[in-house]
């Protein structure tokens, strides 16, 4: 496996990519985002990895130029998830939903191409992506109350069912 393509941010804040042998903008580092080319941003001077930090750089400025993706409220959500102790949960559940939406964008690209009747195409996967959408939900929710339910279960004078236990 090829090792992942190196972009080093200098102090003056600028990048600098290591294949090109060239000075970068957050534009680029877009680029190589929608053609998935795997880089790792490492900071020059600490040596640490700041991938993550340099592509909410790319959000924000999409955000900015173009029709916003988030709104507000979402953004806000995001924010407060960070304090909460479901926050590991809330970063996979975002993730695997947009794993599955670009499963769905491919599977009605290639169903399109093979199916003449697009709406039949479209209403199949809507039904679908609501099957899935529905089991997720279920899922999110026995998470939760498994949770729930297990920090009840830590306290001493309560049994599973939630009833006081006998001394």
């Amino acid at each position: 496996m090829n090792e992942p393509r190196v972009i080093k941010k200098y102090p003056n804040r600028r990048l600098y990519d290591t294949v090109e042998s060239r000075y970068i903008t957050l534009a680029d580092v877009r680029k190589l985002v929608v053609e998935q080319i795997d880089f790792v941003v490492i900071d020059k001077k600490s040596q640490e990895d700041i991938t993550r930090c340099i592509l909410l750089q790319v959000i924000a400025e999409l955000e900015q130029v173009a029709e916003p993706l988030m709104s507000r409220d979402f953004l806000s959500q995001v924010i407060r998830s960070h304090d909460t102790h479901f926050h590991d949960m809330i970063g996979s559940y975002l993730e695997q939903s947009f794993k599955l939406f670009a499963s769905h964008q491919r599977d009605t690209r290639e169903r399109g191409k093979s199916d003449g009747d697009a709406l039949q195409v479209m209403a199949s996967l809507a039904q679908k992506n609501y099957q899935r959408w529905r089991s997720v939900q279920e899922e999110i929710y026995r998470t939760l109350v498994n949770a729930a339910n297990g920090s009840r279960r830590d306290s001493p004078s309560e049994d599973s069912s939630g009833q006081a236990r006998p001394p």
